[in-house]
Parts: C-alpha cells; structure tokens; sequence
C-alpha cells in the first residue's frame, strides 16, 4: 500500500448520480460494502475502473466515483479484459448479474476465467431477471413460476460456482448482500488476489424474487443453514453443534457432533489446493441437503493472461526489435487509389 497518496474514505468513491434501484434491493448493501472496500487498498481513484454489462446490477459504474464502463449484454469480461490488457496499472472490477453472466455472457465468462486475466468480477446472484421485470434466470430454481414460466421453470439451474471452478478459477468466494462484515471479508480478499478473482453474491431482489436467500440471513434459521469457511479448520455450523465430514462413499455428509465423533473426524477445509476438487465439492452443497458454504472456497496463484502476454512482447522485441508500424503498413504489394 502506498503511503504517498492522499487518505481516501469511502465519500470519496461516491459519485453524484442518484441511485436508482429499488428501495430495499440488496444492491444497495453491495455498493455500500465496495465502497468501504477500496479506501482500504492504497490505490488512487483515477486507477479503478468498473465494467459491467446490461442488468440491474450493471448501473454500478454510475455510483461509484471512478473510471467505468456500462457496456453491452455479457461482453463485461471482454471489455475488461482489453482495457487491464491496455492499461495494465488499473484496478479493474466487473459487476455483473446472474442473468448477464451466465445466459448471453456464459461465453465470455468461461473463457475470462481460463486465462486468468488480473480482473475481479463480482456476479449479483437473485435468480431471477429484475430489470426485465421477473423472467426466470440461468440460475433459477427448477419449477419457478415467473412472467416467462407460469407453469414453473423446467431448466436446471446453473451452479455459477461450480462453473468457473471448472474452468480452472484461481479465486472463487461467495457471500450474502447483507452480511455486511463478511462481505467486506470476501471483497477485500478478491481485490488483493492476483488474477481473476470470482465471488457470487446472493442478492435479494425485493420485488420479483424476495425472500430466495431467507434460508442464509434470518437469524432465526441462518446458523443451521450457513458454514462460514475458514482456511485449515474444520467444517463446524448449527453453533457448534453440527459438521461436515467425508463418508466412505466420499460423499459429504452432515454430522451430529455429540462426543462421539470429533473435530478432528470432520472435512477441513483449505482453499490453497491445487487440486480444486474440494472446492467443487463444497460448491455442490446446496440448501436444504446441506448448509450452504459462505466465504473463500479457493485462493491459489497461476501465471496471468496479461502476465504470458507481456512475456511475448518482450521476446519478440529482443528477437525482432521494436518494429515500425508504417513500415508493417506499407510493407509488401501496396496500392495507391486516387
């Protein structure tokens, strides 16, 4: 962190556009999270830059007082990715939604996340397509009666988790919009990891699909039905009453821990593997089989795209020099049309 540079506080990062989300919407939580996130980092304003696509998540570039991009239906990543490629001292986030992601933008999410790009890209999940006012979404629940299926979703939903973890994602975490300390937890890691860093947020949205979440923020329900995950230690929930462990089946299991099985019996978790078939597993917990896992489910270092990218430069101009582009331009068969 730079101790130059002027200190920033999260009225810094405020622009002066009105907010426009729905009152209530979990954006709110998310923007305010972010906002207290990035005086954190060292980093000046001018060396941000926010890209989104089409969505209600994607009017964040208009809230936060930094470069950004509101760019077309799921072409964020790509559009990101040239300009971390351009510039390579910025910061750059992507804000995208569920449906921007996952439906149009599957293709270039996919392929952002293979190669590793230094990007962070924070996907809004509320299963359901608010700005369109309530389409069902990738990520909708089989049988979900919306606008669009009135008889109930026949669709499968997409894991977003499960989806970039195969394609090899270096970072992958996920949070709740109003678990605010937490969510701040997960932000702060992904922008401090080198690479593409993926965190799904479970968002609400109060007016087409309120309450979709309810199983992981009421207070009542919410220790029974969240494990926060922490690096090296077991995986504990219900306030210590219950765990995870590995079945001879291999298969993860709910477990009572009443004194005859142990901590020490239980699946540990460590997001530093290689490997990232434990982190696949954990994604493929859902509610109500299992609790849902919260937090960082894998955090290793590859090479980067832009990294690989630079490497090839600099050996093509220790092999070739640094060119001249109107000798490439005019370079062979040339016409002049008058």
């Amino acid at each position: 962190m730079s101790t130059d540079l002027p200190v920033l506080t999260p009225k810094d990062f405020t622009s002066d556009q009105d907010v426009r989300w729905c009152p209530r919407c979990g954006d709110y939580s998310i923007l305010a999270q972010m906002k207290k996130v990035l005086p954190t980092l060292g980093i000046p304003r001018e060396k941000f830059v926010f890209v989104s696509g089409i969505g209600c998540s994607s009017r964040f570039p208009y809230y936060v007082n930094t470069y950004g991009f509101h760019s077309i239906h799921g072409r964020a990543p790509a559009i990101a990715t040239a300009i971390k490629m351009a510039r390579r001292d910025m910061q750059v986030w992507v804000i995208t939604g569920d449906g921007d992601a996952l439906s149009i933008g599957g293709n270039h999410l996919l392929h952002v996340i293979r190669r590793n790009v230094d990007l962070k890209v924070i996907l809004f999940n509320n299963q359901i397509y608010g700005l369109t006012k309530g389409q069902y979404s990738p990520t909708s629940p089989l049988g979900k009666k919306t606008k669009s299926t009135p008889m109930g979703s026949v669709d499968h939903p997409a894991n977003p988790l499960s989806v970039v973890l195969g394609c090899e994602a270096t970072f992958v975490a996920r949070s709740v919009d109003v678990d605010i300390k937490h969510l701040t937890y997960v932000l702060e890691r992904a922008a401090h990891h080198k690479g593409t860093a993926f965190v799904e947020i479970y968002q609400d949205c109060n007016v087409f699909n309120t309450g979709a979440f309810e199983f992981a923020t009421d207070k009542a329900t919410k220790s029974n039905n969240v494990i926060y995950l922490e690096h090296g230690k077991p995986l504990i929930f219900a306030d210590g009453k219950k765990g995870i462990r590995i079945n001879e089946a291999s298969r993860p299991e709910v477990v009572n821990l009443d004194g005859t099985i142990k901590e020490d019996d239980l699946l540990f978790h460590d997001e530093k593997l290689t490997e990232p078939s434990l982190a696949f597993t954990l994604a493929r917990m859902r509610h109500p089989e299992f609790p849902e896992p919260m937090g960082i489910f894998r955090a290793v270092e590859k090479t980067t795209y832009d990294e690989v990218c630079d490497d090839q430069i600099k050996a093509a101009v220790a092999a070739k020099g640094p060119g001249d582009l109107n000798e490439l331009l005019n370079r062979g068969d040339t016409w002049m049309v008058s």
